[in-house]
């Protein structure tokens, strides 16, 4: 015979009635009993006292699961994520503070339970900071009619809830959106006349974008410079060429001396004056 911890163990929900039966069917714990098992927990580390715990509050467990049950996800599913809440607050749980296992776990419960909730309603994450949380869980309770809020509605609310007005209405607006799937017909074979959302995602392998700008930036560079180029005087741009740009050698200083019958020092400064010339120019 299957006993009561066996079918506790899982919750399908295809045995979810069962489950839900048998839960009940573990009695309440008196004050008396619970600070007993508690403290044989918390100081003897008593496997058999958490499990005696955990068992007697599941019922708590499924009356905070159903009022999450609006949000189109299993119930079954609800329960165990409350149930984790459950066993986390139970091995947290100090006998000493002087309150019952119920209260204290109710937060715990709720909390994995919400975390869930918020994982999987949508594909992408509706709620991330502490007002949109708050805002997520209670907008719907607050609603006292089907349809968008008017601006006094959104006071009100944003009012009681201790939140922005702006913070309401975006809330709002994402609860209203839809997912939009990626392939709308996947039992069509994509092709260039199916323009399927997926077939435009990224590939994260792949560096053809920063090619792309590369080449682009290759381009304009060389652009701007050749036409910064034009605007120096010959000797000037010569020198340039021979001492930058020549890809086969770089001329000297005296080389260049030599060939214009200067000195290497005013090669020199017509070098810098020139390359100042070409700074502004590429700049502007």
């Amino acid at each position: 015979m299957i006993n009561k911890v066996q079918i506790l163990s899982v919750t399908p929900p295809s045995n979810l009635d069962a489950y839900i039966r048998i839960a009940n069917l573990w009695p309440m714990l008196s004050i008396e009993e619970e600070q007993s098992l508690t403290k044989q927990l918390r100081y003897d580390g008593d496997l058999n006292a958490a499990k005696t715990l955990i068992l007697s509050h599941l019922r708590f467990v499924i009356y905070i699961a159903r009022n999450y049950s609006g949000y189109g996800l299993l119930q079954a599913d609800l329960i165990q994520e409350g149930n984790i809440g459950l066993m986390k607050a139970v091995r947290r749980f100090n006998p000493e503070i002087g309150v019952r296992l119920v209260s204290f776990a109710v937060h715990w419960i709720k909390s994995e339970i919400h975390e869930y909730v918020l994982r999987n309603w949508r594909i992408v994450k509706i709620a991330t900071t502490k007002s949109q949380r708050k805002l997520f869980f209670n907008l719907r309770k607050t609603k006292k009619r089907l349809g968008w809020f008017n601006e006094e509605e959104i006071e009100i609310v944003a009012r009681e809830l201790g939140v922005s007005s702006r913070d309401v209405r975006e809330m709002e607006s994402r609860m209203s959106a839809q997912d939009i799937t990626f392939n709308p017909f996947p039992e069509e074979d994509i092709d260039i006349n199916n323009h399927n959302s997926i077939q435009y995602l990224k590939d994260k392998t792949s560096n053809f974008a920063n090619g792309v700008e590369q080449d682009n930036w290759k381009k304009h560079a060389s652009y701007k410079l050749s036409n910064a180029l034009l605007r120096l005087d010959e000797r000037s741009r010569d020198i340039i060429n021979a001492r930058w740009l020549d890809k086969n050698k770089k001329n000297t200083l005296q080389k260049l001396a030599n060939n214009y019958g200067i000195s290497a020092e005013r090669v020199r400064q017509l070098e810098k004056n020139a390359m100042k010339k070409l700074k502004i120019a590429i700049e502007n």
